[in-house]
């Protein structure tokens, strides 16, 4: 696979850096680099990109609304945000606004690229403390449903899979989990996100622990 990459964040030091070691990388096709939400919109609406790398905090349109805004004018890119703040409200408002992962900027540029290359090939990412404050957040918001009744829809084998999708599990380890192949852990993937309603397997989370149907440890 080769990408291209948007950078938007306001530290001009942080953001050529992660370009320049970027563009080193063979799966980047391309890198492009804008200071402000604003300028992300307009670069949006002029090129064609696969991933755009979004800061969250940023004068102006930040990047809860930049994310909202450059989905709306092309659905079929990914946004990946990157924050020094693991903050359960940013996590949650950026995912809910269409991104399809959540790293911190202490992240490596292997990890960034890694990730990059996941959510264009139609992955999430979110590290261990994004999934964290997701849950520690939503789990405070609906109160729980009828988890028989929710669950119904999937077989027993689903069940499993869309657990293990709750506490932020690749598709790796829910094959080493349940003993199954990668291949048929991604057949039951598509299953849980239609058989939910849901976009994507960050969205499981979402969905999974705002109706209070699966807990960590289920």
């Amino acid at each position: 696979m080769s990408i291209r990459v948007l950078i938007v964040d306001d530290q001009e030091l942080f953001r050529d850096a992660v370009a320049v070691m970027l563009a080193r990388d063979e799966r980047v096709a391309d890198v492009a680099a804008v200071a402000s939400g604003e300028e992300a919109i307009e670069y949006v609406r002029a090129h064609t990109v696969d991933v755009v790398l979004m800061d969250i905090r940023m004068p102006g349109i930040d990047g809860i609304a930049a994310t909202r805004e450059v989905l709306r004018i092309r659905p079929s890119l990914r946004v990946l945000v990157l924050t020094t703040f693991d903050l359960d409200e940013y996590v949650y408002a950026a995912i809910r606004e269409g991104a399809s992962g959540f790293l911190t900027k202490d992240a490596s540029v292997a990890e960034l690229a890694d990730a990059a290359v996941a959510v264009a090939a139609g992955d999430q990412v979110l590290s261990a403390r994004a999934t964290a404050a997701v849950i520690g957040f939503v789990r405070s918001g609906r109160p729980a449903v009828d988890a028989d009744a929710a669950l119904a829809r999937l077989s027993p084998r689903e069940q499993d899979v869309a657990r293990a999708l709750a506490t932020g599990a690749s598709n790796e380890e829910i094959a080493r989990r349940l003993f199954l192949s990668v291949n048929t852990v991604k057949t039951h993937v598509k299953a849980v996100l239609a058989g939910l309603g849901v976009p994507d397997r960050v969205h499981v989370v979402i969905w999974a622990y705002e109706n209070g149907v699966l807990r960590p440890g289920a």
